[in-house]
């Protein structure tokens, strides 16, 4: 099977590749999956016309694995239509040419389509209610999906995304709590981290499913992040426990810290439907966060 990952150079697009390896053909249930893995230097989301030629030029995938994003959630309130286009416009073209290929499309959307005023974890049929740009465009794009795709598609919801790669809230930690003898982190925004790694393991995994492989399977939306409930507070101090960073971090509230973008308050997500279904083990926030730092 053909398997296209977008968003290659991203943090979940580098942790598929460091799973799967150098050797991107893998035998799973007696099928060879070859990978294809593009970046925006092939595959440009924010140009429609870049999509277009891109699958007009390439022989047709068997899945779709959409990585990319525009995640910048600050700047995402000034770049409008730039996130629009990245998190909406091109998932409605990538459902499109996915329909027109008879091919599989994994998406992945955010926790932030929720408003974070919930008391209890969000459920996948849970109303959805963005307060911020970035929100709204990633639900947008989840919307018209679904509305082009009510068969064949996978839409998992992460949250606290972080790995070895790209620009994230770990690297950032690390980075600050080495050059600073004091941090101020926001402890009244409640989460889970989500590992990319675990995330790339389960999308693996996923695919390998004998029913997701079945055609005309109603779409499906599913919440993933690792176990736990903590604050950005917590997770700093577990974060510099681990790396062994003498750096005293103070709590704040969201008031204390404004930011462009709205956050949500408590975006922690129930994970029932996901784990039941593919029979997964989801591992413990600090035990994965663990294995990310060790190796640094």
């Amino acid at each position: 099977m053909r398997i296209l990952v977008t968003g290659k150079n991203g943090q979940l697009g580098r942790s598929i590749q460091k799973i799967v390896g150098t050797d991107t053909k893998i035998d799973n249930n007696q099928s060879s999956n070859d990978f294809i893995f593009v970046g925006r230097e092939e595959l440009d989301l924010s140009s429609e016309g870049n999509i277009s030629h891109y699958f007009s030029n390439n022989d047709k995938f068997d899945i779709i694995i959409n990585c990319a994003a525009y995640t910048a959630v600050d700047k995402a309130e000034q770049e409008v239509e730039l996130a629009n286009q990245i998190n909406h416009l091109a998932v409605k073209q990538l459902a499109s040419i996915a329909n027109e290929q008879q091919a599989k499309l994994i998406h992945i959307s955010t926790d932030y389509v929720f408003d974070g005023e919930s008391n209890k974890p969000y459920i996948e049929t849970d109303t959805t209610n963005p307060i911020n740009v970035y929100g709204k465009t990633k639900l947008a794009g989840e919307q018209a999906l679904k509305e082009i795709m009510p068969t064949d598609a996978t839409i998992i919801r992460a949250s606290w995304v972080y790995s070895e790669f790209g620009n994230n809230f770990v690297k950032t930690m690390l980075r600050l709590g080495k050059e600073r003898d004091e941090l101020n982190i926001v402890s009244d925004q409640i989460g889970s981290p989500t590992y990319a790694t675990d995330l790339a393991s389960v999308i693996l995994e996923i695919i390998k499913n004998k029913k997701f492989r079945e055609m005309d399977q109603t779409t499906q939306i599913y919440h993933y992040s690792n176990e736990g409930e903590i604050s950005w507070h917590e997770f700093t101090q577990e974060i510099f426990k681990i790396a062994k960073i003498d750096c005293k971090v103070s709590p704040i509230t969201t008031q204390q810290y404004p930011t462009p973008a709205k956050r949500p308050g408590n975006t922690l997500m129930n994970k029932d439907k996901i784990v039941g279904i593919f029979s997964l083990d989801t591992p413990d926030w600090k035990e994965s966060l663990n294995t990310c730092i060790r190796p640094c």
